[in-house]
């Protein structure tokens, strides 16, 4: 009976505060630099996968599947970049960690959605490489720009459903006790852990998008590589099976490059090892920041289709200045 009159309780005085307070970076030392650094990164991964992103859509000739799927992870990259550093250097620069309850559900919808775009795609870009060295006479009747299309529609529908359902299922949520999170940004499971009624339906859509964005994902990636691994063992030469790796190289960057943080961050708090809070907060903030950071970066150094649209526009430029200088 008790229960049931707490639970009653709980129900009449159901409260939505109109801020919460982020912690994420107080008492960091040294973070003023850190948050210098994050501008320059923001500058650099919002100028480097736009110019991805022109060079795809400008470059017929990159108008195929594989490109397609980089494009779409540069449009990712750009979204999580703007949902996330511009809020943390607007705490840095106005020293305000407050943050309303509305702007705190739409920037966690918007984090979590491109960080969950991104994780699919490189699902979509492994699937793309296991049928190009796999079955390479089938590639083109398998995978078509047609294809491509569909599937990374799929992805952007599968991660607004799932990311939208998550995130408003925060409004049935009573703060009554507190309205501090104890992250950098309005980070789902600190937020809903801070209410006082039962949460277990956010717990259990906590745990499903986990394993739907990051375990499946890094499952199916490494699915797809053995099978990889295994095609190029049945290649007879050395050269013929560093040729057909090369075309993986910065896909496999790409992957580790945005698993590997999380993937550190996981296998600590499950071995229970002793991860300083603020060691844990930066190294979180950097597997946001850090992919939409080098992705761009690879995928130029690391693509022969990249470096020659570089070299075209670099001639071009060079062949009109002498006839400036001549006028």
């Amino acid at each position: 009976m008790s229960a049931l009159n707490s639970s009653l309780l709980e129900n009449l005085s159901f409260v939505r505060p109109e801020y919460f307070y982020i912690t994420g970076f107080s008492g960091i030392p040294f973070i003023n630099y850190y948050f210098v650094c994050l501008l320059l990164m923001y500058i650099i991964a919002v100028f480097g996968n736009s110019f991805v992103a022109v060079i795809i859509l400008t470059d017929r000739s990159l108008h195929v599947p594989k490109y397609l799927g980089i494009f779409n992870l540069a449009l990712a990259d750009i979204g999580e970049t703007n949902a996330l550093i511009p809020n943390l250097i607007k705490t840095f620069l106005f020293d305000s960690q407050f943050i309303s309850y509305d702007a705190c559900l739409v920037n966690m919808f918007f984090v979590f959605f491109f960080s969950s775009v991104q994780a699919l795609t490189l699902v979509v870009l492994a699937y793309d490489r296991f049928i190009a060295i796999c079955l390479p006479l089938r590639y083109h009747a398998i995978v078509n720009n047609y294809f491509m299309s569909v599937v990374l529609i799929g992805v952007w529908s599968v991660c607004s459903a799932f990311n939208g359902t998550t995130v408003a299922l925060i409004t049935r949520l009573s703060f009554c006790k507190s309205n501090v999170v104890k992250s950098y940004f309005c980070d789902y499971g600190p937020v809903y852990s801070l209410a006082c009624n039962d949460k277990t339906i956010n717990s259990v859509m906590a745990k499903l998008c986990s394993t739907l964005f990051i375990y499946i994902p890094l499952i199916a990636i490494v699915l797809s590589y053995l099978g990889i691994f295994l095609a190029l063992s049945k290649i007879t030469t050395w050269a013929g099976r560093l040729k057909a790796l090369k075309t993986c190289v910065s896909h496999l960057l790409a992957v580790g490059v945005f698993f590997l943080p999380i993937v550190i961050i996981y296998f600590a708090g499950y071995l229970s090892m002793s991860l300083h809070p603020n060691a844990k907060i930066i190294i979180s903030s950097l597997s946001n920041v850090i992919p939409p950071l080098l992705n761009p970066i690879i995928y130029v150094l690391n693509t022969k289709e990249f470096k020659v649209f570089i070299l075209k526009i670099v001639k071009k430029r060079s062949s009109v200045n002498p006839q400036v200088l001549a006028k």
